[in-house]
């Protein structure tokens, strides 16, 4: 946690430092993005005993240079691995989740934003025992609100690179966002 704070305090003075030298051009950036389409949003892969493959597109409107709100979608395909001491299989789950929500945005300043993002998923879940072989499948809902920040970096007058830091402060306990942070890098694309 504390390597992510000092990050994110490191990239937040290079952004300062670096609008010392470039205002004329934020202010430029500034009006283009105003009141216009926002497109994006990110996408995830870990492999191994744990695989997750994750696709989270938004849209969205920046209604003014503070606020801007859309819709988003969340897509998941995960496995998960239970190991014998010999390495032996025990226990897989696999999962899939597909869902979505609302979310919105203000930013206090150019380079950083608040983040809130209510939403409700999908959870299919299929069980595979091994020694004697057994499989167990499950369906339900799960609701979740992410509260939290991030950084944007924009990369051209038109496309930023974002950072977000979330958690989920309902904490059901089938959450797909099972009591952790949650940190996703994604990009977005203004018109």
């Amino acid at each position: 946690m504390k390597r992510l704070l000092f990050c994110l305090f490191l990239l937040a003075t290079v952004h300062l430092a670096q609008a010392q030298y470039y205002k004329s051009d934020t202010a430029r950036i500034k009006e283009r993005n105003t009141s216009r389409l926002m497109i994006g949003g990110s996408a995830g892969l870990a492999f191994g005993d744990y695989t997750n493959i994750d696709f989270s597109p938004i849209i969205g409107l920046r209604f003014n240079e503070m606020f801007a709100a859309g819709v988003a979608i969340n897509a998941q395909y995960g496995a998960e691995h239970f190991r014998y001491y010999d390495g032996s299989t025990q226990k897989r789950n696999q999962y899939t989740i597909l869902g979505g929500g609302l979310w919105g945005r203000f930013y206090p300043f150019d380079f950083m934003f608040i983040h809130v993002q209510p939403e409700y998923n999908a959870i299919s879940v299929k069980t595979t025992l091994y020694n004697p072989k057994q499989t167990y499948t499950d369906h339900y809902g799960v609701p979740s609100l992410l509260l939290g920040g991030g950084y944007v970096q924009p990369v051209s007058d038109r496309a930023a690179i974002n950072i977000m830091a979330l958690y989920d402060v309902v904490q059901d306990s089938r959450s797909p966002y099972s009591n952790g942070l949650i940190l996703r890098v994604g990009a977005t694309l203004g018109f």
